[in-house]
């Protein structure tokens, strides 16, 4: 039977812990020039209705190097823009490929594709949420500090989908998770829980982040977003990760983004670039983790 990853929560906790083995030796073998070709023969659809960096490189890179390959593939390439069904396209290309990537903006496309496609389908970004990010992120904390229980991440700024994909993700796998953001922009409510997590939402950043083992942030201004966008930043203002911020937690924090960044708004550049910054560690490990969720998915 196939399996989809839509949510993070279409794994379970031990799933997840599995894939992060995986993704370590996977890391490992890339590092010392090994060749691991499982998916050899085999391709990947790459539906993009979003501009992308990380997700689309680091698949297709990941694809390359599984010995696969992958098809890069907007919706102006094809027929679903011109009146084909959703169902329709979803069953050819389960006839064509292998395994089908999408990062889209409305999360019913990515169900119903899954729903009709006989091959596994990847949620590679949607407005709701965003779960290979946030794997790629929990796999970067267990490997800087051994362990993933117990460990307290801040998130602060925007609920987004990235905050979204960290409630489920630090629910699943007993994280503590605080969120700093506006009080208009609290959820009115939380995805479906299935560990022992606990999340916890804070007006002031400051109580939010003490003892805090990651200060987390992305973009104020996400992809899609429209409304009064300078009265969004206004409020957002401070909710800024800076150094004063990243004091407040009292030990040594380490600091994520999941990039793009937009330098001197949601986070300064002093912070970016600094000693306890592991920004380019996470986007490094979207490669490795999402190697092990294609090994895991399509092999």
């Amino acid at each position: 039977m196939k399996k989809d990853l839509l949510t993070i929560n279409d794994f379970s906790r031990e799933g997840v812990l599995t894939l992060f083995e995986m993704s370590a030796d996977l890391k490992e073998k890339r590092t010392n020039g090994i060749e691991h070709l499982p998916l050899k023969g085999k391709s990947l659809g790459m539906i993009f209705n979003k501009h992308s960096t990380r997700t689309r490189i680091s698949f297709e890179v990941g694809m390359y190097e599984l010995g696969g390959q992958a098809l890069f593939l907007t919706g102006d390439q094809l027929q679903l823009n011109r009146g084909e069904t959703l169902k329709d396209s979803a069953q050819v290309l389960s006839r064509y490929l292998n395994g089908i990537l999408i990062r889209t903006h409305d999360h019913q496309e990515v169900i119903d594709l899954a729903e009709h496609a006989t091959i596994p389908v990847i949620n590679g970004l949607t407005d709701l949420n965003h779960p290979v990010q946030i794997l790629a992120d929990i796999f970067t904390i267990k490997e800087k500090f051994g362990k993933i229980e117990n460990i307290k991440i801040a998130y602060v700024g925007d609920y987004n989908n990235v905050t979204y994909s960290w409630v489920t993700g630090a629910s699943l796998m007993g994280m503590e998770l605080s969120i700093a953001c506006p009080p208009d922009f609290k959820p009115d409510s939380l995805p479906p829980l299935s560990g022992d997590g606990k999340v916890e939402f804070f007006e002031d950043p400051l109580k939010a982040v003490k003892d805090a083992d990651i200060i987390y942030t992305d973009v104020w201004i996400s992809m899609g977003d429209s409304g009064d966008l300078e009265k969004k930043e206004k409020l957002l203002a401070p909710y800024q990760i800076n150094q004063k911020l990243l004091d407040a937690t009292g030990k040594k924090s380490l600091v994520m983004h999941c990039l793009p960044a937009h330098r001197g708004m949601e986070i300064t550049s002093e912070v970016l670039d600094g000693k306890d910054s592991i920004v380019f560690d996470q986007a490094e490990n979207r490669l490795h983790v999402q190697k092990a969720i294609l090994e895991t998915l399509l092999s």
